[in-house]
């Protein structure tokens, strides 16, 4: 194989260049009118006067916020499968499967030629950020290792086919780029995920690889197969591929995975690189340390705009874009994209921590809280009460999930029942995990210390812990085993988690209550 990092290089190197002199909210502005003025003819186009929209103001004035469901109903239903000049020009190629992570519901979401290019060019930014952080990086010299979706996409009709957006970006990976991929083709279409984790974990044993990208929690299951396989040693990344320079994860909050990984990555020349990808754009990645915040990409064929999260349920919420956006608040993140997606609400929230550049971090879902008693927490609180926790017991995650448990027969208030899997055979005191987890809830959400306050409006909070492989039993369940779908962190529909909650008994580890 010829090492093609010298190539990369010098694109890495103008590339490196640009990102410097980029001047953000010009180039955010350009885009928005580009966008508008290719889908001018559409039937969305028309609908909203593209034709007379000249700035951000004009295209806010006409263009109201909409989530999949306005999408789908006014544009695409009655179409599907063969959108062509609905809401981007052409005929859309690909859809890209993704589900809501507490309904389950299944989403098709455009995925046009123009964003297949935008997603290469963000991939290619990982690289650029990696050799100036590392510039003596032979990453090109072996394989880049990607544990996705397969590659054996549904043909809706022809020339019109779905899957897993990991599963469509490997299947248009050029051939000259192949043989620096993996897993090769054969492997990349098996859809059984159990089945591909095993076999992908035996051929990559021998494989030069310098480069893996995937969800972390899917990530561990791989790298726990791999390790089954290899001679007895320690479970160090560096044994199995002592080449390795590039981990690259995304999709889910990292702070839970963190300690696990850098064990993982001890001893190695190897960074970790966090990315936001989303099956609606490639949105930001990380071009400094952890915690820092993710480079939004602002000149890739997508359009931002911020609207307070408070606000995101009034008639007429506060629109911002970069223009206008602030540090420090938390938004809803809406865009617009190469693929046809208009004022579209991701259902993301993010926070801005730099405007020039622009870097953020994402805090976590629009619909993902949990206040059945008023205690309104938020996802971001509940993650860092959980990662401090497991952190002060020195354990690590695999997964877990928060719940609320209504009064009933049993007790007389409602609580939180948070069902946890450890990695390793769990704290040293699950009562004192409770505890850890409520004292810094507490700290950190005043309605949330006033419901614990005396006990009057809240039970402490109950950890269940589970068996090794549960969370990717339950999964597997539900026909969502595979890297594109998460575990929710909180699962506020009581039909849902109780479904869990009876699975979950089945493989209980350890359950205590800490009334103390």
């Amino acid at each position: 194989m010829i090492d093609a990092t010298p190539l990369l290089r010098l694109y890495a190197g103008y590339r490196a260049m640009r990102l410097a002199r980029q001047n953000a909210v010009a180039d955010q502005r350009r885009q928005l009118l580009r966008l508008v003025r290719k889908a001018a003819a559409t039937r969305f186009g028309r609908d909203h006067r593209f034709a007379e929209i000249r700035d951000v103001a004009g295209f806010q004035a006409r263009v109201p916020l909409r989530r999949y469901e306005d999408m789908w109903d006014g544009y695409w239903r009655r179409a599907f499968p063969r959108l062509t000049d609905c809401s981007w020009p052409g005929t859309i190629p690909f859809f890209a499967l993704t589900s809501g992570t507490t309904s389950g519901a299944t989403k098709y979401i455009p995925c046009s030629r123009e964003m297949i290019r935008s997603n290469d060019w963000a991939a290619l930014d990982i690289l650029v950020h990696h050799l100036a952080n590392r510039p003596r990086s032979r990453v090109l010299g072996g394989k880049s290792l990607m544990l996705g979706g397969s590659t054996d996409l549904v043909e809706n009709a022809p020339g019109i086919r779905s899957g897993d957006l990991s599963g469509i970006a490997v299947s248009q990976i050029p051939g000259w780029a192949q043989s620096y991929c993996f897993p090769p083709p054969e492997l990349a279409l098996i859809a059984d995920w159990e089945e591909k984790i095993d076999k992908l974990a035996h051929a990559a044993l021998g494989e030069d690889i310098r480069a893996i990208t995937g969800t972390p929690s899917w990530l561990l299951i791989f790298f726990e197969r791999v390790f089954s396989l290899a001679a007895n040693g320690p479970p160090r990344l560096r044994r199995l591929f002592p080449d390795l320079e590039l981990l690259i994860h995304g999709g889910v909050n990292f702070a839970p995975y963190r300690l696990q990984f850098e064990e993982l990555l001890s001893g190695g020349h190897a960074e970790l690189r966090e990315v936001y990808p989303a099956s609606e754009g490639f949105i930001a990645i990380a071009d400094r340390r952890f915690g820092e915040g993710l480079r939004l990409i602002v000149d890739n064929g997508l359009f931002y705009e911020f609207v307070p999260a408070a606000e995101l349920a009034a008639a007429s919420p506060t629109r911002h874009w970069l223009g206008t956006a602030e540090p420090g608040v938390d938004y809803a993140l809406v865009v617009s994209s190469c693929a046809g997606l208009w004022a579209y609400v991701l259902g993301d929230t993010v926070r801005l921590v730099e405007r020039d550049p622009p870097r953020l971090l994402v805090t976590g879902r629009t619909s993902y809280s949990l206040s059945a008693f008023g205690e309104h927490l938020t996802g971001e609180e509940i993650e860092q009460a959980v990662s401090q926790a497991a952190e002060a017991a020195r354990v690590s995650i695999a997964d877990f999930t928060v719940g609320p448990v209504f009064p009933g027969m049993s007790q007389a208030r409602g609580g939180h029942l948070y069902i946890v899997e450890f990695s390793d055979a769990g704290p040293p005191g699950v009562a004192a995990f409770a505890r850890a987890i409520d004292e810094q809830l507490c700290r950190a959400n005043d309605d949330y210390r006033a419901h614990r306050a005396g006990g009057f409006g809240l039970e402490p909070p109950t950890v269940m812990v589970v068996g090794h492989g549960t969370f990717a039993a339950w999964m597997r369940s539900r026909g969502q085993l595979g890297g594109q779908h998460k575990v929710p962190r909180i699962i506020a529909d009581p039909k849902l988690f109780a479904e869990l909650w009876r699975f979950a008994a089945q493989h209980v580890r350890n359950e205590v209550d800490d009334h103390a």
